[in-house]
Formats: structure tokens, sequence, C-alpha cells
């Protein structure tokens, strides 16, 4: 059995990990092993980095033969008792089940399936396709902030590398297995700047100035968008454009800019208790009965739920979900939702970066097909 600890000397992350716990809570945790089963493979691996004075370490327990795999895990679960946040890539799936099996598997009292902390593919998934991530593997995100490897193996590949390791250890072999396991640690740091979109998307903008654009579109026809310039709560690693619905996004470093079509129409907005109105024909509109009941009954009827609104002319921008009120249709089995961009609205800072939120969240989330 092999421990090694290595200083990670003038290493910093580029991301305020303390917005997710302190420094010296947390735990970067990685395995190795020979295989997906814990009953039929074994962990000859397991990698950590943590916080110490001076500065990011990597350490690792490294089981020499199967025989040892007790051993690794005894210590591995004395160091990890220090730490009550871990952080793993894909970790919830795979190395914490894996481990809990395993210490099963050799009749030791550990378990980490419910360990405290953060899965960083889970809190990277939602935005494959905004962030237009080939795959959701490590390795992709890593490319995607344009960091460098010296380690040229998967995991699957090593271990061939670490049964010829059993029985012909060498130290050429030990380097590699130790390499790979050591970069995917040191990756995990590289990466956690991915954690600024998802800062992005569920913490509280700031609007900074909004106004209209006038343009014509591909076929010249002219067309009103309103511009909507915030700031994001924290700075995002990398440049991203996108769109979805006519609306576009741009984020750049702390600043966010949004494209947004404003509709200059007559829309309807639809009373939710149409048994207390009366509809009148001939002026295309529903009336309450308190007001209708001094017209003439050959002009009216009963309303119903689909002829129970009132029309009317403005600007409007368009919702995914209910936001503002009141909310106005095209017609009462249209799904697109809509609000009046009032001129109290248009003062209204706060309001606009509510809204800003809730476009970004619609550009983010996934399309149905």
């Amino acid at each position: 059995m092999k421990v090694i600890d290595k200083c990670l000397e003038g290493f910093s992350i580029k991301y305020p990990l303390e917005r997710v716990c302190p420094l010296e809570e947390a735990l970067f945790v990685d395995i190795e092993t020979t295989g997906f089963t814990a009953r039929s493979s074994a962990l000859y691996l397991i990698g950590c980095a943590y916080y110490g004075e001076s500065g990011w370490h990597v350490r690792q327990w490294m089981a020499e033969k199967p025989t040892e795999q007790k051993d690794i895990l005894v210590l591995f679960y004395e160091f990890s008792k220090e730490h009550g946040f871990w952080i793993q890539f894909n970790g919830n799936t795979f190395d914490l089940p894996y481990l809990t099996q395993k210490c099963a598997q050799l009749e030791l009292p550990y378990r980490f399936d419910s360990h405290h902390g953060m899965d960083l593919y889970r809190r990277t998934f939602p935005y494959k396709d905004f962030l237009q991530l080939p795959t959701l593997k490590q390795k992709a995100m890593e490319t995607f902030l344009g960091v460098n490897r010296e380690d040229r193996y998967s995991g699957g590949e090593l271990i061939a590398f670490y049964q010829d390791y059993v029985i012909h250890p060498n130290e050429e072999t030990l380097s590699l297995l130790l390499l790979h396991n050591a970069e995917d640690i040191q990756g995990m740091l590289e990466i956690l700047p991915m954690l600024a979109y998802d800062d992005a998307f569920h913490a509280p903008l700031t609007s900074k100035k909004v106004q209209a654009n006038h343009y014509r579109d591909a076929d010249g026809n002219p067309q009103t968008e309103l511009l909507i310039y915030a700031e994001l709560p924290v700075s995002v690693p990398r440049p991203v454009l996108a769109s979805t619905d006519r609306c576009f996004a741009k984020l750049e470093g702390s600043a966010l800019t949004l494209r947004v079509p404003l509709f200059e129409t007559e829309l309807k907005y639809f009373y939710p208790n149409y048994k207390e109105y009366y509809y009148l024909p001939s002026e295309d509109l529903a009336l309450h009965k308190s007001i209708s009941n001094y017209v003439d009954k050959a002009h009216r009827e009963p309303a119903t739920a689909r002829n129970c609104y009132t029309r009317k002319r403005s600007l409007f921008l368009q919702e995914w979900s209910p936001l503002f009120s009141p909310i106005f249709q095209q017609d009462y089995d249209s799904s697109e939702l809509f609000f009046e961009l009032t001129d109290e609205m248009k003062k209204n800072r706060e309001a606009f970066a509510s809204y800003a939120s809730h476009v970004l969240q619609h550009i983010v989330a996934p399309k149905k097909n």
C-alpha cells in the first residue's frame, strides 16, 4: 500500500467555493476501480483534494494488491471524518454507492452513500445544451474551460495497467495510475467555475438598463425588441450565446444582455369567474353582471369560459409561466402568455431584473421535441 500527499504549490481555484462551503470542510473525492460493481471488482485507488495551511493538496491511497483494499478504506475513512462537505463528479451515482458496497463486502461499518456534499455532474447537467457541450464528461468540461492534461488514458484503459502492475510492480505504471487519478482530482478543482453558470441562473440579477430596439427581420418586416442589460451575481468563465423563441442571451464576464420580442398588438384578458359575466356579441367583450344587467337582454348572453374576456391593445412581453399579472392571451386555447409593458413597469428595475431571470430560465430550460 502507498499513501501519497502532494501540495499543489501556487494553485488557486477560480471560483468562490466559500459560496458552497468553508474551504476547510471541502473534500474532493474520486476513486479508481477495475469494474462498475463492488462485489466483482477491486478498488485500487482513492484520491482526494483538500485545503490545508499551505494551500490545496492531493492525497492518494493506493492498494498495490487487491488484498489491500480494506487498508486504504480504513485510512481514507479516518481522514475523511475531518471534512464535512464532499464534492465529486458523478459521485452520487458511482463513487459513493461503490464505496458503501465495498465496505459492506469487506465487513467495514462505514457508509458513504448519504454523505453531505455536491455532485458537479448534477449541478452542470441542466446546462449541457445551453453551453453546447458535446458530452457531460469531466474531460469535456475541462476542454470547455481550456484545462490541459498530461494524462492521456481513461479509467477503463487503465484497468489493464493496474492488473499488470499487481503482477509486475514498476514505477512507470505506478506513475500512470497515480497521474490519472490526480488529474481527475485537480480537474474537479479546475472546473469549479462551471458553477458560475448555475449561480447566474438562480441568484438574483441586477437590472442596469432597458431600452427598445427597432429593426427589420430577414424578410424586411419591421420588428421591435426589448434590450435588457443586467449584471450577473458572478462572473462566468467563458462567454455564451444562446437563443430560443426569438429570445437571445449573451453572458460575458458578469454582464448579461437579453433581446426579447416586444409585441404591439391586441390581446385578450380572460376573466376566471365567467358565471358572473354576460357576453356582449356586438361589442365582442364581457361585462360583469352588476353592470351588464342594464344592457338589453337581446344584446347580451351568459358568458362562457371562452368568451369571458376584455380586449386591449398595448405593448406586451411574453412570459412562459405566470410571473406578472394580469395575463393576456391571443385566444382561449393559446398556450402563449403575455403581460402588458405598462408605464409603471418601465420604471421598475426590480421587475425587469425578475423578468430577465425569467427569460434566462426559459432559454436554458430543456426544449421538448
